[in-house]
Formats: C-alpha cells, structure tokens, sequence
C-alpha cells in the first residue's frame, strides 16, 4: 500500500548521487514522487539520473551544496520542471577530520558546518521561497546518531550533525502549521561515506547491534518517505533515531 500524500508531489532531495540520498529518491519513486537530486559531480548524478527511471521521474541539478546560487538554482528549477517543491530532503553531509576536538583544523571545522548546516538551513530557505512559504510542505533533514550522543573522534561532524537536529526543532517551530520539519539520525548506514567504519570488519561491527546488521539505505529511505508523507501529519521538529538498537547499548 502507497503511503497516503505522496503520489504526485514534487521532492528536493541533495547528495543524492549515491549512499542514503539516492536510497530515498528511489523511496520517493516508487510513491509517485518526481524528484530534483543533487550533487557535486555531473557524471554520478546523471547515473543516478538514469537510476530513478529517467527525466520523467528525475531532474539532476549538480553543483556544490555551499553555493547560495547553486541552491536557488534547484529549488527554482524543480518548480520549473515539474510544477512544484512540496518536499525536501536535506541529505549533504561531509566529514574531511578524524580525531579528537583539541586538536581539530579550524578551517575543516568551519567547512563541515557550511556544508553540514548551513547549506540545509539555505535549501529550506529557498524552498520556501518558492513554493513551501505559499504552498506548505514537509522537510526532513538526514542527521546522525553522532549528533544525539557523542562519537569519539567524529565528535565534530557529531556537534555539526546536533547543530542540525536545533535548527530542525526551530523551523518546525517558525514554520508550522504549513510546513512539517522532522529529522533522522542514523548509525552506521552501508554506503561509501561511512566505509571506514565497517569495511573488512563489518560482522564485528553489526556484532554490537541488537539487530546484527548494519543499516541499508533502504532503511532510510522507508523511514524520510513516511515522515514526508501524510501518515505523518501530525509530528513535527522530532528527530528519529534510527539504528538498529545500538543506542541501547551505550555504543554509536
């Protein structure tokens, strides 16, 4: 059964040329969402392009995430393109530091917040500037289990992940009733951004989960589809931990 309020509705989602984005534009897909996608790279994104079915179901938009003209360019071309922009999935995240916070690069720290941060409060911005701030809509922002507890050594992607799951809680706040802000926080999804942690370890890994796996994109993907859908009409500036039931463990 479809979930109720997506089938022809028109989703932003960014950083989604691979890994957990691209897992919840083909969500949004298969529920009769078109989508807009993003990424830094032409080629991967027209790949995912394809992926998705094609220019009937998918327009790819690349460009870098921290470019104010980059993100107008989105919002206003998924509104050109196909007509509206009801939903956004805010999904760009880096993390260029490993290491304790003592001994953190300033200017590392200062672009993970650009891209991690800012660059979604400036999708939302824009997506409300053309469509949502009329139009309603539903937003939800990819956090990280990183940015509920701390996580030794990404502590500051986790502090840039947090800082998110506060600007969710507040636009939920400014922006309702018309407009939903929810977020997610994942553990350990399998996708390339998060290799470092599983790759040619991954049973000892998934060993500290209840559930003894760790996520797939389609986990999110499910998850982000049903808080952007009217099953979800009443919850607003909560953020789902999504895990596997490590969290219950002590463990990230």
């Amino acid at each position: 059964m479809s979930l109720r309020g997506l089938t022809g509705r028109v989703a932003v989602v960014t950083g989604a040329s691979r890994g957990i984005g691209l897992g919840v534009a083909h969500r949004l897909v298969e529920e009769g969402v078109r989508v807009v996608v993003t990424a830094r790279k032409p080629e991967p994104l027209a790949d995912a392009v394809a992926a998705l079915g094609g220019p009937e179901h998918a327009l790819g938009v690349p460009g870098n995430a921290g470019d104010g003209d980059h993100r107008a360019e989105v919002a206003e071309k998924a509104v050109e393109t196909f007509g509206s922009l009801d939903l956004l999935v805010n999904n760009t995240g880096i993390n260029p530091a490993f290491g304790r916070l003592v001994d953190l690069d300033l200017d590392a720290a200062r672009k993970i917040m650009d891209v991690n941060v800012v660059a979604a409060l400036g999708m939302v911005q824009e997506a409300h500037r053309v469509w949502m701030g009329e139009h309603g809509g539903a937003v939800v922002n990819v956090s990280s289990l990183s940015g509920v507890r701390p996580a030794p050594f990404i502590s500051f992607y986790g502090a840039s992940k947090a800082a998110l799951i506060s600007i969710t809680e507040t636009l939920a706040l400014e922006l309702g009733p018309g407009v939903r802000v929810n977020a997610v926080a994942p553990a350990v999804v399998k996708t390339k951004f998060a290799e470092a942690l599983y790759v040619g370890r991954e049973e000892e890994a998934a060993s500290a989960y209840p559930m003894k796996r760790l996520g797939e994109p389609e986990d999110i993907g499910a998850l982000v589809a049903w808080l952007l859908s009217d099953e979800s009409s009443w919850i607003s500036g909560q953020t789902v931990v999504a895990d596997g039931g490590v969290s219950l463990t002590g463990g990230v």
